[in-house]
């Protein structure tokens, strides 16, 4: 197994490569669709996150109501260390189990971690990868993509794209950076350069992943 990371920004378009990738064969872990996962109405992280926080962040058809989530973290820094407390142990440990589903096999498996420079430890990835994939974008370029394709405002985006690293910080950890400030043909080309140069990346060090 080949253990890749991916990251990029809101709006970088991370997602698409992503997809790009799975259509060549790539086995994703995408810890976005993992937090969804876990936080369905009845599982144990959706539980404690209502005992947390209250009947006020489930909505009328019983789902989590991420936006009166983020209302209620957004500028309280207790309850957002309370929140990471309840979600990440989770998280992480789906993503380890996947991932060492895949250990015996042959195939390439990418981390779809929209944070992972934000977790990371010392400028490296703190999951055993042999190498990390950064999909990058221009800020103003991802702000109007946000606009246009999310119907967020420019005030909103821009916010939500300040709480992230910063372009900086993700290009620092970068094995292979995709630009993707352009036209999807040339984001096609590039993955498909990527994926070439995937093949012959050394496997993933078992000792590692159980570590």
């Amino acid at each position: 197994m080949i253990l890749v990371g991916l990251t990029g920004g809101i709006g970088s378009g991370k997602s698409t490569v992503s997809s790009l990738l799975a259509e060549r064969g790539a086995v994703i872990v995408d810890a976005d669709a993992i937090v969804k996962e876990l936080q369905a109405p009845g599982a144990p992280v959706f539980v404690a996150m209502v005992e947390r926080f209250g009947a006020g962040i489930v909505a009328e058809d019983g789902t989590l109501d991420r936006a009166a989530v983020a209302g209620i973290v957004f500028n309280d820094a207790d309850a957002l260390k309370d929140l990471n407390g309840i979600v990440h142990p989770a998280v992480n440990a789906e993503i380890r189990r996947r991932v060492d589903a895949e250990a015996t096999g042959d195939r390439v498996v990418v981390l779809d971690i929209p944070l992972l420079a934000e977790g990371a430890k010392d400028g490296r990835s703190r999951y055993p990868v042999s190498a990390v994939i950064v999909v990058d974008t221009p800020v103003e370029v991802a702000v109007e993509r946000l606009v246009r394709f999310r119907g967020l405002a420019e005030d909103d985006a821009r916010a939500r794209i300040g709480r992230q690293a910063t372009r900086e910080q993700r290009l620092a950890m970068a094995d292979r950076v995709i630009d993707n400030g352009g036209d999807t043909d040339a984001l096609a080309g590039q993955v498909e350069q990527a994926w070439a140069w995937l093949q012959g990346l050394p496997p993933a060090d078992p000792a590692a992943l159980s570590a």
